[in-house]
């Protein structure tokens, strides 16, 4: 059976490429590694209890009927309904240092007050930063210029910390370089941050994930689920066929993989050179689970989301350590403004961590610093926020190591390389990427970026 395209990866990008072409009756199969959907975005069960992966929050909300936003745009395409994604806002947020807090709400003008009160000396420059960021072309797909963000920062603000604050929660939700950001990316997710805003599904990622997968199957999409690619084969600089795992060979016109542009090259048969000359991402997180026997807020867990820093100056950089504790982002789903409450208080933990840190431990020393890595974790937390040890009824944590293992992302890096392709090209004439290392973030820029790469290669 020969297929028009052939999906690598059941991510949100691959999804929505799938369903984008399907729409369009063109023959798609894709191809996913694990038994479960959503890649980066997914969900696992334990103990009865379904948590989401990756997922503190949707960014990007919009209200309902605004077309011109990336969420409307992601709903037209796909053909959903803004009722379809069953969308919660959140209540509020906040950014907490040792001096400073500023806490934001889907309403922008909230946050910009918040700015005024606390850094009252660069309201001014901050608004012409603001005035920058709106009229900034984040998705023109020319790369040729690269522009990192913290000269542009400094440019309008001149106090370190508030810039520190505002870069805490955008490198956090989107950032594969450390220590900068390039300013195309700053744009996507200052936007979607603090302009438009935080949302959760009702149902989490399990409803949305299996919403598209069912959206693409009734196009007449086919799912191979637990059988990834082994390789793609080319001959003269063209993909002819993919061999899976289990050695089956599918034949295909083309080919548009969200696996990662260096891990899409290392597949190719015959070798690229260039796969050896990619920069690839370092970032990576250790992330805790924490059910608790109450509503978080009853403990003193009030806000949505907190990104925080217990240092006065903050460090986006893969640690020294396993994990790097001073810094941190702390979610509580309970506190989104769904229809009926949660069934158990949840809150989650996400600190910067060093993949080959973990990687190096033994099996039986890696149980063990989980353990201790997430004590340490909570210490820390607990000398900035109250205490919630004796009220935790199940935990558990996932690590760089968990990470690699359920992306295939090198090193764990969850953001991929810092070097995006944002037109989606490889060396292969008819091989495309999308997703992480396409370079539009967030699940609804990861979305976009499967629907965009479909919109541009592959339904000319």
């Amino acid at each position: 059976m020969r297929y028009d395209t052939i999906v690598i990866g059941a991510g949100l990008s691959g999804l929505a490429a799938g369903i984008r072409l399907a729409m369009f009756d063109k023959k798609v199969c894709i191809v996913e590694k694990h038994v479960e959907l959503g890649g980066l975005n997914s969900f696992y069960v334990r103990k009865n209890r379904t948590f989401d992966v990756g997922l503190h929050a949707m960014t990007n909300f919009t209200a309902k009927g605004v077309r011109s936003s990336p969420l409307g745009k992601l709903l037209k395409q796909l053909r959903f309904s803004h009722d379809d994604f069953r969308l919660c806002q959140q209540e509020i947020s906040e950014i907490r240092f040792p001096e400073n807090s500023l806490r934001f709400t889907n309403d922008f003008e909230f946050m910009r007050q918040e700015v005024a009160e606390q850094f009252p000396h660069q309201i001014d420059g901050f608004n012409k930063l603001v005035e920058k960021i709106l009229s900034f072309d984040e998705l023109n797909l020319d790369d040729s210029v690269p522009l990192l963000s913290r000269p542009v920062l400094e440019s309008f603000i001149n106090d370190p910390v508030l810039i520190d604050m505002l870069f805490c929660p955008l490198m956090y939700y989107g950032n594969a370089r450390e220590g900068d950001m390039d300013f195309y990316q700053f744009v996507i997710m200052f936007k979607s941050i603090f302009v438009e805003g935080f949302s959760k599904p009702q149902g989490g990622m399990h409803y949305i994930l299996n919403l598209m997968a069912e959206k693409f199957k009734n196009l007449g999409g086919e799912l191979k689920m637990g059988n990834g690619i082994k390789t793609i084969n080319a001959k003269q600089g063209t993909v002819y066929s993919v061999t899976l795992e289990n050695e089956e060979e599918l034949e295909t016109e083309t080919v548009l993989s969200s696996m990662g542009y260096v891990e899409t090259l290392n597949r190719c048969q015959p070798e690229i050179a260039e796969a050896g000359e990619c920069d690839t991402g370092q970032v990576s997180f250790m992330e805790s689970l924490f059910v608790v026997d109450r509503e978080p807020r009853d403990l003193g867990y009030d806000k949505s989301i907190v990104f925080f820093s217990t240092q006065p100056r903050f460090d986006y950089k893969v640690p020294g350590d396993l994990i790097d504790i001073s810094s941190g982002v702390l979610c509580c789903s309970n506190n989104f403004k769904y229809p009926e409450p949660l069934d158990d208080g949840l809150i989650r933990l996400t600190n910067l961590a060093s993949f080959g840190k973990w990687d190096s431990l033994p099996r039986k020393d890696y149980i063990s610093a989980k353990k201790a890595w997430r004590a340490r974790a909570l210490e820390a937390l607990f000398t900035f926020f109250p205490d919630f040890s004796e009220n935790v009824v199940f935990l558990d944590s996932f690590t760089p190591k968990t990470i690699k293992k359920y992306t295939g992302h090198i090193n764990g890096a969850v953001y991929g390389s810092p070097k995006k392709i944002k037109n989606g090209i490889t060396p292969v004439n008819n091989l495309f990427i999308c997703g992480t290392d396409q370079g539009f973030l967030g699940i609804i820029g990861a979305t976009l970026s499967g629907i965009s790469m479909a919109n541009l290669h592959l339904l000319k």
